[in-house]
């Protein structure tokens, strides 16, 4: 017998002629996942890839970094087995003793992909749980809600027997689908739209703007935490850090106080776009949401949206804030979100913003700026680090 884990694709089968596009890119995930804990042969096969491991490999850790592998979902470890049906009913009540020993009500589903197995699904399934109950008297059948399911799949490359799958991340594989900047703060928001984002295909170009002294080293610290976390499903990431002290200093001096904030959310749009373009993104991420704070109005997203070169996608725009903190506790970021570092959003917080603001007067307050220049000194201040998956 050998262990194998079985990856459900889920959304790529219905890919079409360009399917195995993103069969691959979900495979080079995968290895990426693993790289560090055995070697596995992944292959592909009847819209499932196959996870064999060659020697010894920790299959627990395996499990538990193969479900954060967005494309995947549904997941399970399976026993690989000749296609013979002895040899399946040996190894259903070996494999799976323990978890039928511990549940009340069972089920077995059979699914037959190999329609040169002499046994019909129906059959398979009858045959077979009458045994596992001559095994485990205590089971009752239940089709409906059991508490343990015994599948076998008579598939190409064997006979494989599994219990309940696991759920996966879902999606399409990360990268399948281009780059994006992601302008990430270090609040709850902007880390789940990286992974909301991510799990539509995209890899994730961090940017960060930096405001010391304003702002702290742990402040960056908490934002190189975040991406590892979120590296965890999107494979490595590189973040550029963006100087942005002088920026902040300037409009503090020059500009009307309620329009700080939106002339300081254009400045970062035109730089994030700038920067994006030069890292082969597509398009900006933000973790912006309709009406949370006055930058966040129709009319002041509009005002930033006007300086951004690139779509910038909000992937959680109609989410509250509860929806928000949700994701953020599942994907465990929301307690590294919450640590008391002020990020640069928070410096120089007028009073009074302006909540409906109009786009040509903030051009002509921005007239007092000598714009170019203080983005092009921004861009050549920029830090690039590499973060790689904090596993």
């Amino acid at each position: 017998m050998k262990e194998v884990i079985l990856l459900k694709c889920g959304e790529i089968a219905l890919r079409g002629l360009n399917r195995s596009a993103f069969e691959q890119v979900l495979m080079k995930n995968a290895r990426r996942a693993l790289k560090d804990i055995g070697n596995f042969e992944i292959k592909s096969a009847q819209s499932t890839i196959y996870v064999q491991p060659k020697g010894s490999a920790d299959m627990d850790e395996a499990m538990n970094r193969l479900k954060k592998v967005f494309g995947v979902a549904a997941l399970c470890r399976t026993a690989q087995i000749a296609k013979d049906f002895e040899e399946i009913k040996q190894t259903a009540g070996d494999y799976l003793g323990a978890n039928l020993r511990a549940a009340g009500t069972f089920k077995v589903e059979a699914k037959r992909s190999d329609k040169r197995f002499p046994m019909i699904s129906p059959e398979i399934c009858r045959e077979l749980g009458g045994y596992l109950l001559s095994l485990y008297p205590h089971l009752k059948v239940d089709v409906h809600h059991p508490e343990e399911t015994v599948v076998v799949e008579i598939r190409d490359f064997g006979a494989y027997i599994h219990g309940n799958q696991i759920p996966g991340a879902g999606g399409i594989p990360a990268g399948s689908a281009g780059i994006g900047g992601l302008l990430i703060s270090g609040g709850i928001d902007s880390p789940v739209a990286g992974y909301m984002m991510a799990r539509r295909g995209l890899e994730i170009f961090g940017i960060h703007f930096a405001s010391p002294p304003y702002t702290s080293e742990h402040a960056h610290q908490k934002v190189v935490s975040l991406c590892q976390k979120l590296s965890l499903y999107t494979g490595r990431i590189s973040l550029a850090t963006v100087p942005f002290t002088h920026i902040q200093e300037e409009i503090g001096k020059r500009c009307p106080e309620e329009y700080f904030t939106l002339i300081m959310r254009r400045f970062m749009m035109e730089i994030a776009s700038r920067l994006a373009v030069d890292n082969d993104c597509g398009a900006l991420i933000t973790g912006e949401s309709l009406g949370q704070v006055a930058s966040q109005t129709l009319q002041a997203l509009a005002c930033t949206d006007a300086a951004a070169a690139l779509p910038v996608f909000r992937p959680v725009i109609g989410m509250d804030k509860e929806d928000i903190i949700e994701i953020a506790r599942r994907i465990d970021t929301f307690e590294t979100s919450i640590l008391p570092y002020e990020d640069c959003c928070t410096v120089f917080t007028p009073k009074h913003p302006r909540t409906r603001p109009q786009l040509a007067m903030l051009l002509e307050a921005e007239k007092a700026l000598d714009r170019e220049a203080l983005i092009s000194e921004a861009l050549c201040s920029v830090e690039f680090l590499g973060i790689e998956p904090s596993l």
